[in-house]
């Protein structure tokens, strides 16, 4: 596996230079996850040169991302301008050598992509998020780029089940599936017993399993049932268990620490390593070649 990370670079993109991809390769990161907030606006010569530069530091793209129109929009205009950012995020990744493009399935909640909805459920919004799919996903086998799907339990994917239906529906070769176990945990039971939920995800999904986010979640002495997001180490994730399920599905992937502040993904990183270590799973120190 690689380890990757979020954040520990300039927003702007536009800004790393090498001696910021020298600083994120000094902290045991062989990938990045690069964030763009319009696909459609970085130039040719913008990608080559962050890819270039990355390159020099010994760090691969181990996810895109980006900002985009909700899949499941009920607006059809709307859905297709989403549609259409995400395949020229295809392009955006396919010129950065990404090991892939991470997809959100969104949500009718006008708050934002990962807020629920009662009708993210139905059959006619996760109509909308094949049909959406299957047209990025054309230009994504043109292009040879990796689709990541995440899903959570708020979101129209909200089981392993259903993000089997969803990515067999499509039937694309290049749609993928994004685990982030975190996502996944609903109630107190599976906080405490976490390897429930990887065995459902990974028992189910292993096929198809890409990359991971790396994440932690602990209870909150509140009423009703609060499940927050937490550095990891602090948690109650098995990210070894984590890590053993995904070595065995794709030793080659990233992991990726994702959801927190610079300051807190050294603690981050060094709780995954450790559990890696005591999990006996193998680290590689290059970046993924494409």
């Amino acid at each position: 596996m690689r380890l990757a990370t979020t954040g520990l670079l300039p927003a702007d993109l536009r800004q790393v230079d090498d001696a910021a991809a020298q600083r994120l390769r000094a902290a045991g990161f062989v990938g990045c996850s690069c964030f763009f907030a319009d696909p459609t606006l970085p130039t040719p010569a913008d990608l080559d040169r962050l890819r270039d530069t990355l390159r020099r530091a010994g760090v691969g793209v181990a996810q895109v991302n980006g900002r985009y129109e909700c899949l499941v929009n009920p607006d059809d205009a709307l859905r297709r301008q989403g549609i259409a950012t995400l395949q020229a995020a295809v392009q955006v990744c396919a010129r950065l050598a990404g090991d892939n493009l991470y997809i959100r399935p969104g949500s009718l909640n006008p708050g934002g992509h990962w807020w629920p909805h009662r009708e993210n459920h139905s059959p006619a919004t996760l109509d909308r998020l094949v049909d959406s799919l299957r047209q990025v996903a054309t230009v994504a086998e043109d292009a040879g780029v990796a689709l990541a799907i995440e899903g959570h339990t708020v979101s129209p994917l909200n089981t392993a089940a259903q993000v089997r239906e969803v990515i067999d529906r499509v039937g694309s070769p290049m749609l993928k599936f994004n685990c982030d176990p975190v996502n996944f945990v609903s109630n107190v039971q599976e906080v405490y017993h976490a390897r429930r939920v990887l065995d459902d995800l990974f028992d189910t999904l292993g096929d198809v399993t890409w990359a991971v986010h790396a994440k932690d979640m602990a209870l909150e002495d509140r009423h009703v049932v609060h499940i927050s997001e937490v550095v990891m180490g602090r948690g109650s994730m098995d990210l070894g268990y984590m890590l053993q399920r995904f070595e065995a599905v794709r030793p080659e992937g990233y992991v990726i620490v994702e959801h927190l502040p610079d300051d807190l993904i050294p603690e981050a990183r060094d709780a995954l390593l450790a559990a890696g270590a005591q999990a006996g799973v193998h680290w590689h120190d290059e970046p993924h070649a494409i």
